[in-house]
C-alpha cells in the first residue's frame, strides 16, 4: 500500500472557545476573570509582537506553557509580510525567532495574514492584497514552506478584510486554497473580515461563504470594527477591520451560520485590541462577547455529518532551496503602490499616479478598482504610516 502524501485524518476533536491574549495590560485585565474561572479553552498568541522585547515576564511564559502542554496554544503572526516581492533580512530573522520560540513552547498550529505590508519598516505598514498570478502563488507557497519548516506544525492563512474589486473577493478563497495546498495547510475564516466584504461589496452571506473552501477552515475569528464615511460615494459607509469595538450582532449571526459548515474546525477565537479595553464597561462587554461565543461553540454538534477530521499535520518535508523565492517585478510594483497610497494628497492624485505607474494594464487590474475601496486603501496606508 503506497504511503499517503499527508497523515491520515483523525477522530474529530471538540471545538475550543479561544481568546487572543497577548502581553497587554488591558487585554489581560479583561480576560483575567475568564482565565481564573477556567473558561478559556485555548489561547491564541501573536508571538511576533514580542520579538523586540528583550525579556518576556516569566509569569506570562508560564501562562503560555500551561496551554502549550495541553496542545491548546496557537500562534498568530502579524509582521511576516508573506507576499512581499523581495525577501528581506527581517523575514529571515522572523523565521529564526519562530524556530527558537517553537523549541520553547509547542504551538498546535501557526498562522499568518494574507497579503503584503505597504511600509518599508518591518513593523509598520498596512496588509494589502496582491494579484492572483502563478508567480505570486509560487512565491507564497515557498514562504509557507519556510514557515512550516521553522515551526514544525500545521500552518494556515487568514482571509483578508480588504479588497479592491468584486472579482478579487470572489477569487480569494480559491487562491488561498492553492497557496496552502503544498503544506497541507488550512484557513482562518475571519468572520469580521467576511462582514467587511459583505457590506463593502453588497454580497449575500451564502454567495460569499460558498466561495471559500470551508473544509479547510480550522480556525474562526470574530471581532469588531468601525465605520468610515466614503468621500467618493456620498452616503456610503465603509466597514473597516479595526478590532477596536465589540463584536457586532451581524458577526455573531455569521458565526452561527458558519459553525456547522466547517467540518474541520478546532478553534473559535475572540479578538480585540487592548486600546479598546480601557474602561470597565468595555471589559464587561468583552467578557459578554466571549460568553456568547462560548455558548454558540458549545451548542455546535461535536460530531458533524462527516465524522472524519483532517488534522492538517505536515507531510514529508521536501528540500528547501537556499534562496527564498522572489519576484522583482512584484516588488517594484508594490513599492510604487505603497508610495502612492502613503503620499497622495487626494483621491484624484492617487488615481492619476496609479494610471501612470508600472501597475497600469497589469494583473493588478487597477482599472477595475472600486473608487470607495481605493479611497479606503489610501486611508489605511496613511494611518499605518503615522
Amino acid at each position: 500500500m503506497p504511503t499517503p502524501t499527508f497523515p491520515l485524518p483523525v477522530e474529530h476533536p471538540p471545538v475550543l472557545a479561544t481568546l487572543a491574549c497577548n502581553l497587554d495590560a488591558d487585554i489581560l485585565a479583561a480576560a483575567f476573570p475568564l482565565l481564573e474561572a477556567g473558561r478559556v479553552a485555548a489561547l491564541e498568541w501573536s508571538f511576533d509582537t514580542l520579538f523586540a522585547v528583550e525579556q518576556v515576564p516569566e509569569w506570562f511564559m508560564a501562562l503560555l506553557r500551561s496551554y502549550s502542554t495541553q496542545g491548546r496554544l496557537i500562534g498568530h503572526g502579524v509582521y511576516f509580510s508573506l507576499l512581499s516581492g523581495r525577501w528581506t533580512a527581517e523575514q529571515q530573522q522572523w523565521l529564526e525567532q519562530l524556530r527558537q520560540l517553537s523549541a520553547q513552547v509547542a504551538f498546535d498550529h501557526v498562522t499568518e495574514h494574507f497579503g503584503f505590508f505597504t511600509g518599508e519598516n518591518f513593523h509598520s505598514g498596512a496588509p494589502l492584497p496582491i494579484p492572483y498570478t502563478s508567480s505570486t502563488l509560487r512565491l507564497g507557497q515557498d514562504r509557507l514552506r519556510r514557515v512550516q519548516a521553522a515551526c514544525g506544525c500545521p500552518v494556515g492563512l487568514e482571509n483578508l478584510a480588504f479588497a479592491y474589486s468584486l472579482a478579487e473577493v470572489q477569487r480569494h478563497g480559491e487562491f488561498l486554497a492553492k497557496l496552502v495546498a503544498p503544506v497541507n495547510g488550512f484557513l482562518i475564516l475571519d468572520l469580521h473580515n467576511v462582514y467587511c466584504q459583505l457590506h463593502n461589496f453588497s454580497l449575500s452571506t451564502e454567495s460569499l461563504l460558498s466561495a471559500f473552501p470551508l473544509e479547510l477552515v480550522r480556525e474562526i475569528h470574530i471581532s469588531g470594527g468601525s465605520w468610515q464615511p466614503s468621500g467618493q460615494v456620498p452616503g456610503r459607509q465603509i466597514r473597516r477591520d479595526t478590532h477596536d469595538e465589540a463584536v457586532p450582532e451581524e458577526v455573531f449571526q455569521l458565526l452561527e451560520y458558519a459553525l456547522p459548515l466547517c467540518p474541520n474546525l478546532k478553534f473559535v477565537v475572540l479578538e480585540q485590541l487592548g486600546n479598546a479595553l480601557h474602561t470597565e464597561a468595555s471589559r464587561t462587554r468583552f467578557r459578554a462577547d466571549f460568553s456568547r461565543m462560548e455558548t454558540l461553540v458549545q451548542q455546535r454538534p461535536q460530531r458533524p455529518q462527516n465524522p472524519i477530521y483532517q488534522s492538517f499535520l505536515p507531510g514529508p518535508a521536501g528540500p528547501l532551496t537556499a534562496a527564498a523565492a522572489e519576484d522583482e517585478q512584484l516588488h517594484t510594483q508594490q513599492r510604487h503602490l505603497a508610495h502612492i497610497l502613503e503620499t497622495a494628497t487626494s483621491f484624484a492624485e492617487a488615481r492619476h499616479q496609479l494610471r501612470a505607474s508600472p501597475l497600469a494594464h497589469t494583473a493588478w487590474k487597477i482599472e477595475d478598482w472600486e473608487p470607495h475601496m481605493l479611497e479606503t486603501a489610501i486611508s489605511i496606508a496613511q494611518k499605518w504610516k503615522q
